[in-house]
């Protein structure tokens, strides 16, 4: 089980602020964007452009996400 946390522009486009999902044990993060972009349609034109923080480090697509991370879904922040 994981805990998916969406920020800002990746939490309108998901619709939810967080959730939980069953992934079956651990799981490399381009998975995890593709089964996110699966089960959240508004998400996937979001998600490609999105950071993902696994237990608060950035991941790559190849890191693997153990079973009971947390994971931050935080979209490009504009800023000046």
């Amino acid at each position: 089980m994981l805990t998916v946390r969406y920020f800002a522009g990746a939490r309108e486009a998901a619709g939810v602020a967080s959730e939980q999902l069953e992934v079956g044990g651990p799981t490399p993060v381009a998975a995890l964007r593709r089964a996110l972009a699966a089960s959240r349609p508004g998400l996937a034109p979001v998600l490609s452009r999105c950071a993902l923080l696994v237990a608060g480090s950035r991941a790559t697509d190849d890191t693997v996400v153990p079973d009971g991370a947390l994971v931050d879904v935080l979209p490009p922040f504009a800023g000046g």
